[in-house]
C-alpha cells in the first residue's frame, strides 16, 4: 500500500481535527505529503438581495479568512518538517467537492473525522461520511473520536462473499492491512464473521430436525473458506480469527475488546435504491464500533 499522497478534510465546524491529527502521524513515519481541503459554504451568501458582485465579493472574503486561519493553524505541522498544502473552496454540496478533489489529486488515502449522524439523515444521503463512505474511489480513513493507541488494526474479511464482495476484495484487505503493519507498525489481526440462519426460520419439521447438521456443515464451510484464503498470505495462524455472529455485533465487540484502533473493511457500490433501504456493513458496523475504520473499495485493475 502507497502512502505517498494524503488528501486530509478539515471540518470548519468542530476544533479538534481528528483526522488531520491521524494523517499527521502517518506522514511522520513515511513521509507522506498532506493535502488539505476546507469546504466553506454558507446559505446567506447565494442568491439573494445583495447583487451578484457583492456576494462574490463576501465570500472570497470568507474563503481568504478561513485560507489564513487554517494556515496558521498547521504551522506547528509545518516546523516539525511535514510538507502541507491547503485549499479551501465554496462548496454547497461537501461530499462532491472532497470527490471532485480526489479525482484531480489522486490520493492514496482520504482522511476523515467521523461525526456519527442521526437515522434520517443517513436515510436522505445528506452527511458527507455516508456519502464518501458508498462513493470515494480511495481507501477512506475515518476517525473516531476514542483514544487513538496507534498499536492494533483488525481486516474484517468475508471469504465466502455473503455481502456479494468480489473475491480479490479480501486479498486486498489483507495486502494493505499487511502494508500498514509494515509501515506504520500496526499489529494485523483477521478476523471473520458468520452467523447461520436462526432456528426459527427453520418453518418445516424436518428441515428443524436437521438444524444441528446444517449449522455444522456451514461452520465447516466458512473455516475451510477462511483457512484457504488466509494460506495464499504469510498471517501468523495466532492472529486470525473465526467467530460466531453478526459482523455489525461481533466487530465492534472484538474491537473493543481487544481494544483495535484501526478496522479495515471492505466495501461496494450499490445501487441508489438499495443503498437507502439496506446500507453496507460497513455502514453498520461503523453506527456501533469504537475505532478508526478504514474503508477499502475492490480495485479494478485486479
Amino acid at each position: 500500500m502507497k502512502l505517498c499522497t494524503l488528501l486530509v478534510v478539515i471540518d470548519p465546524e468542530h476544533e479538534q481535527q481528528l483526522a488531520l491529527q491521524r494523517a499527521a502521524e502517518v506522514a511522520r513515519k513515511t513521509g507522506a505529503v498532506l493535502h488539505l481541503l476546507q469546504v466553506d459554504y454558507h446559505p446567506g451568501l447565494e442568491a439573494g438581495l445583495l447583487d451578484h458582485r457583492l456576494l462574490s465579493q463576501a465570500r472570497e472574503a470568507m474563503l481568504l479568512q478561513s485560507h489564513e486561519a487554517l494556515s496558521a493553524s498547521v504551522d506547528p505541522l509545518r516546523e516539525e518538517g511535514l510538507a502541507i498544502s491547503l485549499e479551501v473552496r465554496w462548496a454547497k454540496r461537501a461530499h462532491q467537492e472532497i470527490l471532485d478533489r480526489v479525482a484531480v489529486l489522486q490520493p492514496d488515502v482520504l482522511f476523515k473525522t467521523f461525526h456519527p449522524a442521526g437515522a434520517l439523515r443517513r436515510l436522505l444521503l445528506s452527511d458527507t461520511s455516508w456519502q464518501l463512505i458508498r462513493r470515494s474511489p480511495v481507501p477512506l480513513w475515518l476517525a473516531n473520536d476514542r483514544n487513538w493507541n496507534g498499536r492494533r488494526l483488525c481486516a474484517a474479511l468475508d471469504p465466502l462473499h455473503s455481502a456479494d464482495k468480489p473475491a480479490a476484495l479480501d486479498h486486498q484487505l489483507i495486502r494493505t492491512s499487511q502494508g500498514l503493519q509494515a509501515l506504520l507498525g500496526l499489529q494485523a489481526d483477521y478476523l471473520h464473521a458468520h452467523a447461520p440462519l436462526p432456528r426459527s426460520l427453520m418453518f418445516d419439521a424436518e428441515m428443524a430436525r436437521e438444524y444441528e447438521d446444517y449449522q455444522l456443515s456451514s461452520s465447516q464451510q466458512h473455516r475451510q473458506a477462511f483457512e484457504c484464503l488466509l494460506a495464499e498470505h504469510s498471517i501468523d495462524v495466532n492472529r486470525t480469527h473465526l467467530l460466531e455472529g453478526f459482523a455489525e455485533e461481533v466487530i465492534p465487540h472484538f474491537v473493543r475488546e481487544q481494544d483495535v484502533d484501526l478496522l479495515v473493511m471492505g466495501a461496494i457500490a450499490r445501487g441508489h435504491l438499495e443503498s437507502l433501504l439496506l446500507g453496507h456493513t460497513a455502514e453498520r458496523v461503523l453506527e456501533r464500533v469504537e475505532c478508526d475504520l478504514l474503508v477499502i473499495k475492490p480495485d479494478d485493475k485486479e
